[in-house]
């Protein structure tokens, strides 16, 4: 057998090994290389180097790069106000008489300090200077983290210095086995590349016998193809060790995202914290109500904490394997798994529970033509395609997979013949193959994290199996303006702009969503660049996105104005087949068909998205922002011709008048929609975006909105469902598969900011109810605003509501004030404190309103606090229309029921008609009877269900004969009363024959006045 040459080794050594250590690989195999010294034959014809392997030191050029990146990546994740208190106790801690100039520290980014740093102090001083000041900046954590990364580094230099000991040792094994094959049996290979590559891999084609451990001398290694699969598991890598390569190679490609402009930031830079809460108890198993809620789980910021409490255990000690990030649109879901993501590679997150973290858009996987396996889509994601996959599969408990947009996977209505996958290496369509990881039955013990819209949660839920929901509430106020300063970088320009955005309410409200406050701060910018006036800044989610279209187009020169207002109409045209048609992607042949190709609304609104084919490379294009392409489709309704739009499956009815499934899918594009019909957005679209604007389309949404105000069921009467006490049957649970219908449609009133277009549709919904709600601040300001414009004799009844909870906003108080505090300082300020305002004041103000025509008032099992109480009570003073309360199983307490019998009784109080059904108060009952002497419109009283004591029914008796009290009926069903009680009863009716007692034991009472009936 002959030796192999020279050219043979050198190509085989570099199919082991990467450019870096390609010189060693060469000195292993027993190629010439410079400086290899002396090359001695084995007997077998393998030649194999006989010098020793010398590991080199790391350069000193190689130590400040490592040492750069490790400062910068620390540093990236401070805060402004912490990296400003970094640089500050950098310049008042000098080391050996020696600190960095303040000139140079004092405008500092993260990248200039790491830079500075090392060239100061050098690499080594320059981390441990890093690290004591961040311990005197309060930053310990990062402290701790830069610690234990320098930590491994150390490890794995060190490691990098033994392989050639080990390659060395192995192959003078090998070299032994041939003189002496008794003690070393050895298996037979047919050729000399078998026998070398069997000696280097140790797996189970090794000449020796146990195999040796693996070697690690090269970074790359050969890929074997294993059958249907492809390439497949690294030669030379070991899972573990595998495991490592994988988290840099996501560390490198997730390092960094693009903003909507393409621009690259940092993630680390850009990621601004979002509130974050875990699903809490569902409302029938707690005393729900108006209160907020004080649940087990609160929002918290989504910090490494929170992320690794995503998949921690219940109250019942189980860990759960699917996990759900909830949100509307724009609100950071996607930022949030691919921040989890980086967060995990780096080691910070679920660092003994999963080996290997895969992202998986659903959107761009279910439009991807042609069929793939689960094993191909983490093939996709490895790098060079090279994965010990099957030992990865194997270990699926160890594996997390997130599904970002999986809300797209929802099937239509009706049945459904697809089933999902059950094996790993089954080629199927995207749907199938999802299908299959969402419901446990491929990889049933992998985790899963899925990020959806909150559009149909019980039918994705009906899709997974026991998954734990989180709800994504993006920023909360310290948030937002963190995010401005990270966006504007400029302190100046940030302040500016955060406090003039704070000032505006509304707008101030709406940046809870991160896109919305990116758009808000991209043309905040624009402005304050162009000096214009910021006052332009709208106040509703749709005026914000045309204002940012206008903007974008209005930085082009004048001259190609009117060509790209023609563009825009056909990019519109383009949004609106994709959501009508559930397409997110669009080939090139689409943009040609409407010569868009290579058009500036393209490079503005549309991101290039390469994807690597059988044959070529696919190009696919997508707008920049999934609710930019429903911003688009909504405005092409109003930018169309009316001749282009005769077509049924282009009319505005299409979009309104879809089944379940079709209105969630289309429900942001609705609310965009109603936003356009503004008269004063329909001027801006004239004006900036050419063409004019026709009245049709107005008419057309109105005309719908009334017709589903009569075409929904009237609640059932009040006596029929109330009547039993809130600890009785449970209470009906409400179909999560569909939206809170009648709270949507106040969303989209809302976006039309017209009083009298709201007045006008809501003349179609005499009464609105909202049934099992989960006020948001959001959700309370589109109600108010909702009926503050609502015509004469609306009616709205709150059943089973509650409010989300608010986040505290903690406050650090001195350890003198505490102590001031703890000493009974506080006292004397506690009774002199104004009392707190209650989340539903914005409501009871817009009642007070003098165009409010809120008729009739219901709250049923809704928990009243005092505050709640108090608020009612000050509008019940003022309200101009309420003539009809109810008051039904509310929780309320003696001094909430007080308080609104003081409103009760105010002379200007204008309710004629009031129901109280609150079994649990019999005294307090007291403050409601004395008010019967006093109020000036009170003539019907319904007390059904509530527990009347004697005494009590004798003061009733008192207060109806008193000449003030007008009342005219009073409904006593369901009350049990005594024989002394009945005859007081009957006293009184004979005194007052004009007023009608209902009770069944008293004589049947004589014709009720007209309209009592419909009173109750």
């Amino acid at each position: 057998m002959t030796s192999l040459p020279a050219e043979r080794y050198q190509a085989l050594a570099w199919s082991h090994a990467g450019k870096r250590g390609a010189s060693d690989s060469l000195a292993v195999l027993g190629a010439p290389t410079p400086g290899s010294g002396r090359v001695g034959r084995g007997r077998a014809g393998v030649t194999v180097a006989t010098h020793v392997l010398t590991p080199t030191a790391p350069s000193t050029e190689s130590r400040a790069a490592a040492a750069r990146d490790l400062l910068q990546a620390a540093l990236e994740d401070l805060s402004q106000e912490q990296l400003k208190r970094f640089r500050l106790k950098l310049r008042d801690a000098p080391l050996d008489g020696r600190s960095i100039p303040w000139g140079r520290l004092e405008r500092a980014d993260a990248v200039d300090l790491a830079m500075q740093l090392t060239q100061f102090y050098g690499p080594e001083p320059a981390l441990d200077v890093t690290r004591k000041t961040l311990k005197r900046a309060d930053v310990r954590d990062v402290a701790a983290r830069l610690k234990e990364q320098r930590l491994q580094r150390e490890r794995r230099v060190g490691d990098c210095q033994g392989p050639c000991l080990s390659v060395r040792s192995r192959l003078g094994r090998v070299w032994a086995s041939s003189r002496h094959p008794s003690r070393f049996p050895v298996r037979r290979f047919t050729s000399p590349r078998a026998r070398i590559l069997g000696a280097l891999e140790g797996g189970p084609n090794s000449l020796l016998r146990p195999p040796p451990r693996p070697c690690t001398v090269s970074r790359a290694s050969p890929q074997v193809s294993l059958p249907g699969l492809g390439p497949s598991s690294p030669a030379l890598l070991s899972v573990s060790e595998y495991k490592k390569k994988y988290r840099e190679h996501v560390l490198q490609q997730h390092a960094k995202v693009k903003e909507r402009n393409s621009r690259s930031v940092k993630i680390n830079k850009r990621f601004t914290k979002l509130l974050i809460a875990r699903e809490s108890a569902p409302l029938v198993d707690e005393a729900p109500g108006l209160a907020e809620e004080q649940g087990p789980e609160r929002a918290r910021r989504s910090d490494t904490h929170t992320f690794n409490r995503l998949f921690g255990r219940d109250g019942e000690g189980q860990r759960p394997l699917t996990v759900v990030l909830q949100g509307p649109a724009g609100i950071g879901k996607t930022m949030a798994a691919k921040k989890i993501l980086y967060d995990w590679a780096a080691g910070k997150l679920y660092h003994d529970q999963v080996d290997f973290a895969f992202f998986l858009p659903c959107r761009e996987l279910l439009e991807r033509p042609g069929t793939r396996s689960l094993a191909g889509l983490i093939l996709d994601q490895c790098p060079h395609r090279s994965a010990p996959l099957r030992q990865m599969l194997a270990r699926s408990e160890r594996l997390l997979f997130i599904l970002d947009g999986a809300d797209e996977l929802l099937p239509p209505p009706g049945p459904s013949e697809a089933r999902p996958c059950t094996d790993p290496f089954e080629e199927a369509d995207g749907a199938r193959v999802l299908g299959g990881l969402m419901s446990k039955t491929l990889l049933p013990d992998a985790r899963l994290l899925v990020t959806a819209r909150a559009t149909a949660p019980g039918r994705l839920q009906g899709l997974l199996c026991s998954p734990q929901c989180a709800e994504v509430r993006g920023f909360s106020d310290k948030d937002k303006k963190k995010y401005f300063h990270k966006f504007f970088r400029d302190e100046r320009m940030a302040e500016r702009a955060y406090r003039f955005v704070k000032e505006n309410e509304t707008l101030f409200a709406l940046c809870f969503v991160p896109f919305v406050c990116w758009i808000v701060c991209t043309v905040l910018r624009q402005q304050i660049e162009l000096g214009q006036d910021l006052s332009r800044t709208s106040k509703t989610t749709t005026s914000v996105y045309l204002l940012f279209t206008a903007s974008v187009l209005s930085s082009a020169p004048a001259a190609d104005g009117p060509q790209m207002q023609g563009e825009l109409r056909k990019l519109c045209r383009l949004a609106r087949e994709g959501i009508l048609r559930h397409r997110a992607q669009f080939a090139e042949k689409d943009l040609e068909r409407l010569e868009l190709r290579g058009s500036k609304v393209q490079t503005l609104f549309l991101s290039k998205k390469e994807l690597p084919g059988v044959l070529e490379t696919e190009v696919t294009y997508q707008f920049m922002d999934q609710s930019f392409q429903e911003f688009f489709a909504a405005l092409s309704y109003l930018l169309e011709d009316e001749r282009d739009l005769t077509a049924p499956a282009d009319s505005v009815g299409a979009l309104l008048r879809g089944d379940t499934e079709r209105r969630c899918h289309l429900t942001l594009t609705t609310r965009f929609l109603f936003g356009l019909l503004n008269t004063e957005r329909m001027r801006d679209i004239e004006r900036h975006l050419g063409g004019v604007v026709s009245e049709r389309v107005k008419q057309d949404v109105l005309r719908w909105v009334q017709e589903q105000g009569q075409g929904r069921p009237r609640a059932a009467p009040e006596g029929a469902e109330e009547t039993e006490a809130p600890g009785g049957a449970e209470e009906p649970e409400e179909d999560e598969g569909e939206l809170n219908y009648p709270l949507e449609l106040l969303y989209c009133l809302y976006e039309t900011q017209e009083g009298a277009f709201v007045h006008q549709a809501l003349r179609g919904w005499p009464e609105l109810e909202l049934e099992r709600v989960r006020f948001s601040r959001m959700d309370l300001a589109v109600l108010s605003y909702c009926i503050r414009c609502c015509p004469a004799g609306q009616a709205l009844r709150l059943v089973s509501c509650g409010l989300v909870p608010a986040q505290d906003k903690k406050k650090r108080k001195s350890l003198i004030k505490r102590l001031h505090g703890s000493l009974g300082g506080s006292s004397s300020q506690a009774t002199m404190r104004k009392p707190q305002a209650s989340p539903l004041r914005s409501l009871f103000e817009a009642m007070t309103d003098q165009h409010c025509g809120l008729n009739s008032l219901t709250l049923c099992r809704c928990k009243l606090p005092d505050s709640v109480c108090q608020d009612l009570s000050g509008a019940l003073k003022e309200a101009p229309a309420l003539r009809e309360l109810g008051l039904l199983h509310n929780w309320l307490t003696e001094a909430g029921l007080r308080v609104l019998s003081e409103g009760l009784a105010w002379p200007q109080c204008r309710v004629q008609k009031l129901r109280v059904q609150q079994p649990c108060l019999q005294e307090a009952l007291q403050y409601l009877i004395s008010m019967l002497r006093q109020s000036p419109a009170l003539t019907t009283l319904d007390l059904s269900d509530c527990q009347l004591s004697g005494p009590m029914v004798t003061y009733l008796c008192a207060a109806l004969q008193h000449p003030g009290c007008r009342l005219q009926s009073l409904s006593l069903t369901s009350v049990e009363l005594s024989e002394q009680s009945l005859k007081e009863l009957q006293t009184v009716k004979t005194a007052k024959p004009g007023l009608v007692i209902t009770h069944p034991a008293l004589d049947s009472p004589p014709e009720p006045p007209k309209g009592f009936i419909s009173a109750l």
